[in-house]
């Protein structure tokens, strides 16, 4: 989601925590919409990183430094010029808008103190970086925008600067009872779009929030609500505004299978039993969210050859097993022809010449039988004709048998495949999943050198009670796993008939406590195809038990006795190591 006004007073909060009175340090423009501020606080030195960029506007405190040009740009050289070594003496908001103003005092040219104001205004492709003098007029900006852009406001060197409001929303720290069900009952649109197109600061995912904390169906018109539900929800819309106005937020970010979904300043509460990641700091929540995202998209972006191979691959072989099933089936009626043969043989000699059909007693069954016949055929020649029949079905099926395993084994290899790109997060995963299917024959070597040594690594998890727990990121690890890092007594994790991540738990001479036992078990239904189901059933075996045949495929094991128990799939407990 894009900062909404709420997420921007959480970060006002924040600011004006850490930064009032700080000094600027540094200023450098790494990007052409991008500003980096380096301050001195008396906490230390910290980064405040400005984007006004259309796509993606943010401003939050990092750590991380970026490389500026060689040749900074004007409006960086006029920001050095005018307010380097200034202080930051305040920082406001206009209501809840998408709006910061950072009030700098420095001194000029003649050594007197004067006040600048820096603007940051995130509203996606109007998003802006503004520099204003003491009387509010424009010195420059990140942007120019001229009246032949946009008929309501110009934003140029020496013109006056204002907010325009173009969307007629109203604060929402001053809106009375009756204008709030004025406002949403007025609307014949859903009740969220009706708040968030109301009220400043409001985003759709806020206003679902505000609903969902109600009680309320978000999708109705308000007009649809009764007295009592209006009431309570403006009681909602009251305590959330004042939690804002407080500043007692709750900065968090929700994740679903590992990728960030949306975050927000105040706890989201609409999306169950999804992962949340919690901070005192908006900056950190920001900081983690484009940084998961951005590491996401270009996983994602460096792995969609590999995925369009296996989902080619899996399309084949799932037509290919079907057709072979349906083969398979039609092999069925080979004892039919059989029992023709044999019963041609008994009672042949009954069959009158050029008879198109015979009736016999089926001495399997003990019941009458009519047998086609060939009438230009003898009986004992109808005979051989079907048990030539059933001979051939006979190989068919069992050259089938084997085919449709090597098929059904095939597919459950690729969907392992397919479950290792899921949660692929390094470039180093997608280069041991691009060497298996090298190895599988799906995509062709390049050069004649021998296989680099692998360097990713096994996720590394430590439970409650402190056991180490590994889970293999694709098939080369779940054999190295299993079959290295592991000794007999180690506990191992699968779920049951689907593909998924081998789990293994590190004993070290201690028992396994119930509890690591469960963990164990919910990592494994997570880091499998299961992970959508509410449940999944998991195997567990100490490690001795588990054999990999000869010449089976990666990650391919058998054992042949073993627990089970049923997993919701879930990190919960479970501390990440990064190694």
């Amino acid at each position: 989601m894009a900062l909404d006004g709420i997420t921007v007073a959480a970060l006002r909060k924040e600011f004006e925590d850490r930064l009032l009175g700080s000094r600027i340090y540094k200023i450098a423009q790494p990007e052409k919409d991008e500003l980096m501020l380096t301050l001195k606080t008396p906490d230390g030195q910290c980064r405040l990183l400005i984007s006004a960029d259309a796509s993606l506007p943010f401003l939050y405190l990092t750590d991380t430094n970026k490389t500026s040009p060689a040749q900074a740009p004007g409006f960086c050289m006029l920001l050095r010029k005018h307010i380097q070594n200034g202080r930051i003496t305040a920082i406001r908001q206009p209501s809840l808008e998408r709006i910061l103003m950072f009030d700098i005092d420095h001194l000029n040219e003649m050594g007197d103190m004067c006040r600048k104001t820096l603007v940051v205004e995130i509203m996606g492709k109007h998003s802006n970086i503004i520099f204003l003098d003491d009387r509010n007029m424009i010195i420059d900006s990140i942007k120019h925008i001229s009246s032949a852009v946009s008929s309501v406001r110009e934003v140029l060197p020496g013109r006056d600067y204002f907010i325009p409001n173009t969307q007629e929303k109203s604060d929402p720290f001053s809106v009375t009872r009756e204008e709030f069900c004025q406002a949403l009952t007025s609307k014949p649109m859903p009740a969220a779009k009706a708040i968030y197109s109301s009220f400043t600061g409001f985003s759709p995912v806020m206003a679902e929030e505000l609903l969902y904390r109600s009680g309320l169906d978000s999708s109705m018109p308000a007009s649809g609500y009764t007295e009592d539900e209006l009431t309570h929800l403006y009681n909602n819309f009251l305590w959330l505004t004042d939690s804002i106005r407080s500043g007692d937020l709750s900065p968090n970010m929700v994740l679903e299978k590992g990728v960030p979904v949306e975050f927000a300043a105040v706890k989201l509460t609409q999306y169950g039993n999804f992962e949340t990641a919690d901070s005192s700091s908006m900056s950190v929540i920001l900081n983690d969210y484009y940084a998961m995202r951005n590491t996401v998209t270009r996983i994602r972006q460096k792995s969609a050859d590999l995925r369009r191979i296996v989902a080619t691959a899996l399309e084949r072989n799932i037509k290919k097993y079907d057709l072979q099933l349906k083969q398979l089936k039609d092999t069925e009626k080979k004892d039919k022809y059989r029992i023709y043969g044999e019963l041609l043989n008994t009672y042949g000699y009954s069959a009158e010449p050029g008879a198109r059909s015979i009736e016999a007693d089926n001495y399997y069954t003990g019941e009458k039988i009519t047998i086609p016949l060939d009438p230009d055929l003898t009986a004992s020649e109808n005979a051989k004709r079907y048990f030539d029949r059933y001979g051939k079905l006979k190989r068919t099926e069992e050259a089938l048998i084997t085919q449709t395993e090597e098929t059904h084994d095939e597919i459950m290899h690729l969907e392992s495949i397919s479950a290792s790109l899921d949660i692929a997060l390094k470039e180093s995963d997608l280069t041991e999943i691009r060497q298996e299917l090298e190895q599988a024959g799906y995509i062709r070597k390049k050069g004649t050198g021998r296989t680099k040594e692998l360097k990713s690594k096994p996720f590394h998890y430590v439970s409650s009670d402190g056991f180490h727990i590994y889970v293999g990121k694709n098939n080369f690890q779940n054999d190295h796993l299993t079959f290295k890092m592991a000794s007999g007594n180690d506990w191992w994790f699968h779920a049951k008939k689907i593909p998924g991540s081998h789990v293994l738990v590190k004993t070290e001479g201690r028992e396994l406590t119930d509890r690591v036992f469960e963990e164990a078990g919910a990592l494994a239904a997570y880091y499998s195809k299961g992970r959508e189901q509410d449940k999944v059933e998991i195997d567990y075996v100490q490690k001795k038990e588990v054999k990999k045949p000869a010449g089976a495929k990666p990650g391919f094991v058998v054992y042949y006795t073993n627990y089970s128990l049923v997993a919701a799939p879930s990190l919960e407990g479970l501390t990440l190591i990064e190694d």
